[in-house]
């Protein structure tokens, strides 16, 4: 199961982009809670405090308790914005949801046992992942932190499809028109006559445009020695 985090807010009665920037300045970042038929709650938290969840790796897939105007809220992360210079996060929306309520997350998958998959290990085959997270529907009681899908046995060409993945008790996926591929295993890259050619020919290429920068540069420093001397002759 996911671990379920806590997070202290306070709640904000000035909205807009002045507000939000006059929070910012002070490490604090807006953020609004929102659904479950209630009306939106404005909010901010301490920076430092959300990169704390942030940094733990599975905070929008986590239920956050957030501490709010004297009341706790059960959510959901639905989205964190970041400044696309600092990468620092400049606002946060929260799903408010109840103790069971169905929800939809996104939730990582890990590889395991690779060392046990012949076309990985004996034929030098390279794993070609698909989907690095997988969109599920489950309790919000229930949220697996990862999915985990092992490579035992995999040989070169074999797919794995989310059939083939045996999800936790009341989680299926939020896709179910097709039999989507999660990974696959492909052969190494070898590299052809052609490649190897081409690659010559650059090679043989920018060695030519350097031996004649090198003649062309000999051939000024020569002028201009002529020069001199003839400046000096007169």
């Amino acid at each position: 199961m996911s671990e379920q985090l806590t997070l202290a807010a306070e709640t904000r009665e000035q909205v807009g982009k002045g507000a939000s920037r006059s929070l910012r300045r002070e490490g604090r970042v807006p953020a609004v809670i929102y659904g479950n038929k209630q009306e939106p709650l404005s909010i901010h938290v301490e920076e430092k405090a959300l990169m704390r969840l942030l940094m733990t790796g599975h905070f929008m897939n986590s239920v956050v308790m957030v501490d709010a105007g004297g009341k706790t809220i059960r959510t959901l992360p639905k989205d964190v914005a970041f400044d696309a210079v600092s990468d620092r996060p400049v606002h946060v929306d929260f799903l408010r949801i109840g103790a069971h309520t169905t929800v939809h997350v996104n939730v990582p998958v890990v590889f395991t046992d690779e060392e046990d998959a012949p076309g990985i290990k004996k034929g030098n085959g390279v794993l070609n992942v698909v989907k690095h997270e997988l969109e599920l529907v489950c309790d919000a009681a229930d949220i697996p932190d990862q999915i985990t899908v092992s490579l035992a046995g995999k040989e070169i060409g074999d797919a794995i499809h989310i059939s083939n993945i045996d999800l936790p008790k009341g989680v299926t996926s939020a896709i179910t028109d097709r039999d989507f591929t999660i990974a696959t295993i492909v052969p190494p890259t070898v590299p052809t006559v052609e490649d190897e050619e081409a690659d010559a020919a650059v090679a043989e290429a920018q060695a030519a445009e350097s031996a004649e920068a090198v003649e062309a540069e000999a051939e000024a420093t020569e002028g201009g020695d002529d020069a001199a001397e003839g400046d000096k002759a007169e």
